[in-house]
């Protein structure tokens, strides 16, 4: 069998153009002409415009997909060998491409579900997104931050008036337990360390004890956590520091 230069276009998804390139670069040579003159490929050739596509498909310059197949020492195993080395990197890349594009597209969701005036409803003066780029950047590439991100996407504003009433409420009780001068290693101050836990993991994400424990020194260390939880009672981000570390320490002994 051979075949025109217009059918082997055709097969290929190539331009006739093309093809009369790669003849006139010797890429490929078709093995026949007709009385005519004109260009008849054979099957072979249709296998060596394959490896070319192929090769051209990875970003292979001509002149180095030319000296591939021509080299002497090459058989078309070494070829299939080759070339699926350089697919399995190929998808490899691609699949590394794909979730970043999917984790762009979780970081463009980022924000409340909510209107201007629903966020000054529950939110009151203060902006709950200030921070979210700091966010993105410390915490971005973590399953935590995902999960975060696709959970408080859909919240309404009734839930964040819930979440908002919840913490007000732990808050209370956890000034309430400092006033009684209750030690943070105590069992009414683990308590509340471990609903201050599952509050996170019921509305955000999986807070497992060695993050909580994570959390804990980011209220002492980071002045804003500290100015937070400091202005509930003064010295209580250090005082839940160490109780939810007293109760990491009972739940993983």
């Amino acid at each position: 069998m051979n075949y025109s230069v217009g059918q082997v276009a055709g097969f290929a998804g190539v331009t006739v153009r093309t093809l009369h390139h790669y003849d006139d670069i010797n890429l490929l040579v078709p093995s026949e002409r007709s009385h005519a003159g004109h260009r008849r490929y054979s099957d072979a050739d249709l296998d060596r415009l394959q490896q070319i596509l192929f090769y051209r498909e990875l970003g292979f310059p001509l002149e180095e997909v030319a000296a591939l197949l021509d080299d002497p020492d090459a058989d078309p195993r070494a070829h299939l060998r080759r070339q699926h080395d350089l697919l399995t990197a190929r998808i490899e890349k691609l699949r590394k491409m794909a979730a970043a594009v999917e984790h762009a597209m979780e970081a463009r969701t980022m924000g409340l579900n909510l209107t201007p005036e629903e966020k000054f409803e529950v939110f009151g003066g203060k902006d709950p997104e200030q921070y979210a780029e700091e966010v993105e950047e410390r915490w971005g590439d973590t399953d935590e931050y995902a999960d975060s991100q696709r959970r408080t996407a859909s919240y309404t504003k009734e839930d964040w008036k819930r979440i908002q009433a919840e913490a007000a409420d732990w808050g209370e009780r956890y000034g309430a337990l400092m006033s009684a001068d209750e030690p943070p290693t105590g069992e009414a101050a683990m308590t509340l360390a471990e609903e201050h836990r599952q509050h996170i993991r019921t509305w955000f994400y999986e807070c497992t004890y060695d993050i909580h424990r994570c959390l804990g020194e980011m209220y002492v260390s980071d002045e804003r956590f500290k100015a937070f939880y400091d202005a509930l009672r003064p010295g209580l981000a250090e005082h839940l520091r160490d109780a939810i570390a007293a109760n990491a320490a009972r739940h993983t002994s």
